[in-house]
This record gives structure tokens, C-alpha cells and sequence, in this order.
């Protein structure tokens, strides 16, 4: 196989009121892994040169199952994470707050308390 898996079509949609189909999952060591360049959550817009517009989920299935050896993929990248069944990429993120909403409000205080010891060291 192609090594990844997909959701959408026009029977199973992913996202509201959207029948495009998606990439859910990349196998590791699979063909698409080891490539590189499709990410998880990417939008598969054509697979050599046929439009995936308006199939159902079995019928891209069946495309990608026949595609042959060598693919030709037209997608459009994720530019926001999506919400929706697409899992966790593991690319260390966990998924909660932004690191910086932790470490400037600690860099604050930090700083705060500083200049506090500072001045009260000015005193003595």
C-alpha cells in the first residue's frame, strides 16, 4: 500500500458540510513515511490527476488502491490543526497550553522577584 490511511468522501464526511477526503494516519515505515512530504491531516485533492471531488469514501479507497507504482498526489497542506478524529502527531507536543503561556507569566515572576530581592539586599 501507499502507507497512510484516510477519512472523508462524500458519505463519511470529516469535516462539516465538507466531502473532501483526508489523510487520518501515516504508517510508519510505510511508502508515505518514508517519503516524507504527506503529513497527517493533509487534504488529498487528486491522485494522478484525478479529482477526488464528490466520491465516496469506498470510491477513494479503490483509486488509491489502484494508483500503481508511482503516485502522483495533489494535496493542500493543514495550516491549523483541525477538530475532528485526526490523532496526535507526535511531534512532542502534548496538546496543552503553548509552552510560552507557561514560561513568560515564570519569567515574570522570576524577574519580579528579583528586583524585590534586589532592593530589599539596598536596604540592609
Amino acid at each position: 500500500g501507499l502507507g497512510f490511511n484516510i477519512v472523508g468522501g462524500t458519505d463519511q464526511q470529516y469535516i462539516c458540510n465538507d466531502s473532501s477526503i483526508y489523510v487520518s494516519r501515516i504508517k510508519k515505515d510505510g511508502a508515505a513515511y518514508l517519503d516524507g512530504r504527506l503529513q497527517e491531516g493533509d487534504k488529498i485533492l487528486a491522485v494522478n490527476g484525478r479529482d477526488l471531488k464528490d466520491l465516496r469514501h469506498k470510491d477513494a479507497v479503490e483509486l488509491f488502491r489502484n494508483a500503481g507504482y508511482d503516485v502522483s498526489l495533489k494535496i493542500q497542506r493543514r495550516l491549523q490543526p483541525q477538530n475532528g478524529p485526526v490523532g496526535h502527531q507526535g511531534d512532542g507536543e502534548s496538546g496543552g497550553l503553548p509552552l510560552a503561556a507557561i514560561l513568560v507569566p515564570g519569567l515574570a515572576l522570576a524577574a519580579a522577584a528579583v528586583w524585590i530581592l534586589l532592593r530589599y539586599r539596598q536596604r540592609m
